[in-house]
């Protein structure tokens, strides 16, 4: 096996340009140079407390560019970060803290109530905190202070010489059913990822993306490697902000954007609504995955922000990024084709490939994928075959040119008296009713059909539920239309901008248990 450390992509742009931008937040651009001493720092700041080959360690955070280097800083001793979703409820946080073996909680000021729970429940030993300006002097969490140890750290660093196949990060999925799971991502499978990716982006180093989404996710942290192993740049806010975001667009004359539907439709919907006027005209195209995002909104984000759109594809055991389209290779609703060096299977309930144009279960293989779930060998058993295919849970199909459709999680699938519906399909067609802005379709009980649909929407002026339903009936089949509609000013999100259906779902049961016929 080769070795290579995956945080060498930070150094290479150090060797190349010492001087260029690599991150510009809080206030500070902060060059290549800069960035590469300050990891080191980070590396050795670990080091010194003891942080071997191996050892995970928990790191719990706002969008601070520390993040960043403190990762980083960990993957060159070859330690393996292990990335926390900061809007996960502590209990959570403690229970990935104690899966993940982890022996430090690094953590941001401003997560000191959930770390205190995480130190409490956990039983963590050690603690760094990373503080603002300054911090309390009564915080009571007896930790290290990240800010006053780093500037006596070495700048320079022997980087750890780990292989391809050793363990590099250690994301953990959302656990929307039971338990988050850790992911085992690998150093040779990032570098493939980041590389797939520098190319069909087309990734050079004047180019330059803003970032509003939490860095702990995947899709933010996927382009952050992308910024590092290009040597580009990126503009981190530290939330997704519409007015802000659009400023810094034309303030530091930003060349693309990623995100989520949700994200963009915030974006479109300020500058509809909005008097102010921005200059976009830095931007080349927009990248747009995570969720499902419908052709509606793709044609709003062209329309209102004058650039292109490319959809992707991925999850955080998938690489993370699987699929993406490209200049020149898009069609709108399709999340596009395998990167480079990847591949794709959609198989029947047999497990069987189906032909073009039939709905199906999404396999996906290449060098990026997890190679399995941390201390879960029976799920990584049923989830990945012995010669490395992931069963993705998502159900798609693929058209006679190559492109790649995804319709919903398998898991979703309503069953109407022996017609399969998928709910991305409603959606979508409820989408085209000119006064609907969302829509969330879920099931619900039925006494003769065992299930039906039912529709969460998001509207722009007051609506009569019935003619949405004669809408649906006239352009989609009858079985499928959504048997109850339920108007919110609305979706609750998640913390990386998703339609929380978790808690839709519950907002559901709360109304069937009331019997009543709209959401309070």
């Amino acid at each position: 096996m080769n070795t290579y450390n995956f945080a060498d992509i930070i150094h290479s742009s150090v060797s190349r340009a010492p001087s260029s931008p690599a991150i510009i937040a809080q206030g500070r651009t902060i060059s290549y140079g800069e960035l590469g001493s300050r990891t080191n720092q980070a590396g050795n700041l670990f080091a010194g407390l003891g942080t071997q080959p191996g050892d995970r360690v928990a790191v719990l955070f706002a969008n601070d560019f520390r993040f960043l280097e403190i990762c980083f800083g960990l993957m060159s001793i070859g330690a393996v970060p292990v990335p926390m979703n900061s809007k996960l409820g502590a209990d959570t946080l403690a229970y990935i803290y104690r899966d993940s073996g982890s022996r430090i909680l690094v953590y941001h000021a401003s997560m000191g109530d959930k770390a205190r729970i995480i130190q409490e429940q956990a039983d963590v030993v050690s603690s760094v905190i990373c503080t603002a300006e300054s911090y309390p002097s009564d915080f009571g969490l007896n930790s290290l202070v990240y800010d006053e140890l780093l500037p006596s750290q070495n700048p320079d660093l022997d980087v750890y010489p780990t292989r391809e196949g050793d363990l590099c990060l250690l994301p953990y999925t959302s656990g929307s059913t039971g338990n988050p799971k850790g992911c085992r991502l690998t150093h040779g499978g990032q570098l493939w990822n980041v590389t797939a990716i520098a190319q069909i982006r087309d990734l050079q180093h004047d180019d330059r993306i803003v970032i509003s989404l939490p860095l702990y996710h995947k899709n933010a942290m996927l382009s952050m490697k992308a910024v590092f192993y290009s040597g580009s740049s990126a503009v981190i806010l530290p939330a997704p902000e519409p007015a802000e975001i659009l400023q810094t667009i034309e303030t530091h004359r930003c060349t693309y954007i990623s995100g989520v539907p949700a994200l963009y439709r915030m974006l479109v919907t300020h500058l509809k609504e909005s008097s102010a006027s921005y200059d976009l005209g830095s931007l080349k195209y927009a990248i747009c995955g995570s969720s499902d995002a419908p052709v509606e909104l793709l044609e709003d984000i062209s329309k209102w922000m004058g650039i292109e759109v490319y959809e992707g594809y991925g999850l955080t055991e998938g690489g993370p990024v699987v699929l993406e389209s490209r200049k020149g290779m898009h069609k709108p609703g399709s999340a596009g084709f395998p990167l480079p060096g990847g591949s794709i299977r959609i198989v029947s309930l047999l497990e069987e490939d189906v032909p073009a144009g039939t709905i199906g279960e999404l396999w996906v293989r290449n060098p990026g994928v997890a190679d399995g779930y941390w201390n879960l060998p029976e799920v990584t058993k049923k989830r990945i075959t012995e010669d490395g295919w992931l069963k993705t849970g998502d159900m798609a199909w693929q058209d006679d040119e190559g492109y790649v459709y995804i319709v919903g999680r398998k898991d979703d699938m309503i069953n109407v008296g022996g017609e399969n519906v998928y709910p991305k399909e409603v959606e979508n067609i409820l989408l085209q009713h000119p006064h609907i802005e969302d829509a969330c379709v879920l099931p619900i009980p039925h006494a003769l059909k065992g299930e039906v649909p039912a529709a969460f929407v998001v509207t722009r002026q007051p609506i009569d539920k019935q003619e949405i339903k004669r809408f649906f009936i006239e352009r989609g089949p009858a079985y499928a239309h959504p048997r109850e509609i339920y108007d919110l000013h609305a979706f609750p999100l998640t913390g990386p901008g998703k339609v929380d259906r978790t808690r839709l779902k519950q907002m559901l049961a709360e109304q069937l248990q009331k019997g009543e016929s709209t959401p309070s």
